[in-house]
């Protein structure tokens, strides 16, 4: 049976089928979303509760507890972390690799449910949950300085206009502002002066509330209008709280600032933002699961205008941290090797068959077959990643391997004076079996990889499928259009050219050297064993040698950091301590620019902190990451009581 003959016999249909192919791919090709690596669903959610005032050690015994009991009885949760500070409490949960995260986020939502009765009665909300991916990194993150305005204003300018523009962004999946605090009137009560009038800090409290509550306040009605009664009892500004009465005591009265001191402050002092040294607000940017990385981050970037113009004039937005440069170069650099493979690919092609035309033939085969893969690809969910263009790349010798042994034994029944159709059916009908046999070995080779678990498992998975695919289509255009064009672009009646007939003396000199070489090796058969046992030794031992790892080490030109202090020390103590570790950072040669904060949340407590450190371009520094890496180690261990743990950040 000849599978090649229906296409030979409808060279329209196979030539429309194939442009149909090779417009697909080039159609998925631009909507396949941009990432470092295949996106991979770890199932772990993170749960998070607030009760404003409550020590550490309360948050733990009567929030984190109850919870962690109706956590443990979900099914494969493999990792149960928590963390209790100020007012807060951190549940990360990890469940098993083969867990659907939406299933494992519904148990979660009945686990809290059930904990609620359990749970302090004064919590202000139920415990909010979210599904996370810890090995995310920020794709951006935004500096608010102002030389004017207090972090405060910086903050809430960041929180309560930014942070809702940027969010609605497609590809935003979260937004994070860190750095400072919620405007807010702070209240510091003498102890000594509520003790003497008789009151309770609960009765402070009551007081306050009542004052400040924003209820409605009916309405007057005639015969024909309503007018509803529009008025804000919401205290603003420490002024506004100083006349409040608290109580009469024999007569005279007490007011709020009897008792205690009254200023205009933030929600949280104990938060710290830095840029380059100065006070600043940041706006940490992670992206949706799935969402093409560089698409996000262009809309962003055409924001930013906007954005400047709804804050504050004197308010500088800054661009502090951009992760789609490597990535875009990464792309970009395996982009431009897939074209250059392509090219090489057919100069080889070229050179070896010296005829145009019959270049052509097997030419097709790879830009068809390479972008019939991307068409596959955006139907499967995959990404363009490292890994995907490297399988890419890597399928360029396979896929052409197809279309010139079928090329190969056409031209020799053309060469023997049969025509172009009748070589085209013969041909085709012979090496069809041949092609499939080695298509589908090729394709065997990677069932192992697809059948591996883990996180290795998922991530190499993509690179497996894409190789496969891409092995599978350029074995059916070898079986439809590579017969097909041979058919229709074969020359007939016509020698071979003055290129051929000058190039076929190297040709001849060519396989001289290797009939001479091949003789001797065949003469001396146990000496070639004894090197190939050799390599072979030397090979094993190469390999026990050689460094290991997960992937390859990269210059990214970003770097992690994270500051742990000591458990005893204060918030003032920390935040001059980071700012000094900021500085020793930001005066290496290699750094461009420096932001760190703590406290505040964001993921900090009052005692530990983040940073995010931008090197300079590769061009302007002399030393690599890790070079830098070492050489702040030194520098930032003469300060006493606090560590910054530094680590390079890798797109792969």
């Amino acid at each position: 049976m000849n599978l090649s003959s229906p296409f030979i016999h409808r060279p329209v249909a196979t030539a429309l089928l194939t442009i149909a192919v090779g417009l697909a791919g080039a159609v998925a090709f631009r909507l396949l979303p941009v990432s470092p690596l295949p996106q991979v669903d770890f199932p772990t959610i993170s749960v998070g509760a607030s009760l404003p005032g409550a020590s550490p050690e309360i948050m733990a015994s009567s929030v984190a507890t109850p919870l962690e009991r109706q956590f443990g009885r979900i099914a494969s949760v493999t990792e149960m972390t928590s963390s209790s500070t100020l007012g807060q409490t951190g549940i990360t949960l990890q469940f098993d690799l083969d867990r659907n995260i939406d299933a494992a986020a519904r148990d979660v939502e009945a686990a809290i449910n059930a904990a609620r009765g359990y749970l302090p009665a004064n919590l202000p909300g139920n415990p909010t949950y979210r599904k996370v991916n810890p090995a995310d990194a920020p794709i951006m993150i935004l500096a608010l300085t102002s030389p004017k305005l207090p972090p405060a204003a910086l903050y809430d300018a960041g929180s309560t206009i930014l942070m809702q523009r940027i969010s609605q962004i497609p590809g935003v999946g979260q937004v994070v502002v860190g750095g400072s605090s919620a405007p807010a009137v702070r209240i510091d009560v003498n102890p000594t002066q509520i003790n003497h009038y008789g009151l309770s800090l609960e009765d402070l409290r009551t007081v306050i509330s009542s004052e400040t509550a924003n209820l409605a306040k009916g309405s007057f009605t005639d015969k024909n209008k309503t007018w509803l009664i529009d008025a804000n009892d919401q205290l603003l500004h420490a002024a506004d709280y100083e006349p409040l009465l608290i109580k009469t005591n024999n007569g005279a009265a007490i007011k709020l600032t009897d008792v205690g001191r009254i200023t205009d402050s933030v929600q949280t002092v104990r938060s710290l933002g830095l840029e380059n040294g100065q006070r600043a607000a940041l706006i940490i940017i992670f992206r949706q699961p799935g969402a093409n990385i560089i698409n996000t981050v262009d809309g962003i970037q055409a924001a930013l205008p906007q954005l400047h113009a709804s804050i504050d004039p004197s308010i500088a937005l800054t661009v502090t941290l951009d992760q789609t440069q490597t990535i875009r170069a990464s792309v970009s650099d395996i982009e431009r090797t897939l074209a250059i493979s392509v090219v090489l690919v057919v100069i080889v092609v070229f050179l070896f068959l010296r005829e145009a035309r019959s270049t052509l033939i097997p030419s097709v085969a790879v830009p068809v077959s390479l972008l019939g893969t991307c068409a596959v690809m955006y139907l499967l969910g995959f990404s363009i990643d490292n890994l995907s263009l490297m399988a890419l790349a890597i399928s360029t010798g396979f896929v052409i391997d197809d279309a010139i042994v079928v090329l190969e034994n056409i031209t020799r029944y053309h060469e023997a004076g049969m025509s172009a159709m009748a070589s085209a059916l013969r041909g085709a009908a012979e090496i069809g079996p041949t092609v499939f046999s080695i298509s589908v070995s090729l394709v065997a080779v990677f069932i192992p990889i697809l059948m591996m678990g883990g996180i290795v498992g998922r991530l190499l998975r993509e690179f497996a499928v894409t190789l496969a695919t891409t092995i599978l289509i350029s074995m059916v255009i070898s079986l439809t259009t590579t017969p097909t064009m041979c058919a229709y672009l074969l020359t007939e009646g016509k020698g071979h050219g003055k290129l051929y007939q000058a190039s076929e003396k190297v040709f001849d000199f060519i396989l001289s050297i290797y009939k001479r070489s091949l003789t001797w090796v065949l003469r001396n058969a146990a000496l070639v064993l004894l090197i190939a046992i050799a390599t072979l030794a030397l090979n094993v031992y190469l390999y026990i040698i050689v460094p290991k790892g997960f992937f390859p080490e990269q210059d990214t030109g970003r770097i992690s950091g994270s500051f742990l202090g000591d458990q005893d020390l204060s918030f003032q103590a920390m935040q001059s301590k980071i700012t000094q570790l900021a500085s020793i950072v930001q005066k290496d040669p290699g750094v461009a620019t420096v932001q760190a904060f703590s406290g505040g949340g964001a993921g900090t407590t009052t005692n530990s902190g983040r940073a995010f450190i931008a090197l300079k371009p590769l061009s302007e520094r002399k030393a690599t990451a890790q070079q830098i890496i070492a050489r702040l180690r030194p520098r930032l261990a003469v300060i006493p009581g606090v560590t910054l743990f530094l680590q390079a950040v890798q797109d792969v």
